[in-house]
């Protein structure tokens, strides 16, 4: 799994447009919460999406990309956050001990 790290207003436009012609996926972590952790470990260890684009947002040292990521999409900003986006429109959305890496699976196979 290729994280690749969000750090930008002009990185997340790029996102937002790239979302436009491929699957792409954004993950708001809290680097002090427990249960950010795990999420984002049991998606570490299920990862097999090698055709989605996995952006990795550390929201505590760019918590103002992290409200902008939630106002741009319409969203209410959560933390840890597991986003998908599919012909720039969200497909799967999911929070805390909600997010699950079957979901966005299941998700993912009916478009």
């Amino acid at each position: 799994m290729k994280k690749i790290h969000l750090t930008s207003s002009i990185q997340l436009e790029e996102v937002l447009y790239e979302s436009k012609s491929e699957l792409v996926v954004i993950f708001k972590h809290s680097t002090r919460c427990s249960i950010s952790s795990m999420a984002l470990n049991r998606i570490e260890r299920g990862w097999d999406l090698d055709n989605v684009k996995f952006y990795y947002l550390d929201l505590l040292e760019y918590r103002d990309l992290s409200n902008e990521v939630a106002e741009r999409l319409g969203i209410i900003h959560e933390s840890p956050q597991l986003i998908a986006l599919e012909n720039g429109a969200i497909i799967y959305s999911s929070s805390h001990n909600a997010i699950s890496l079957e979901d966005l699976k299941q998700v993912l196979q009916s478009n």
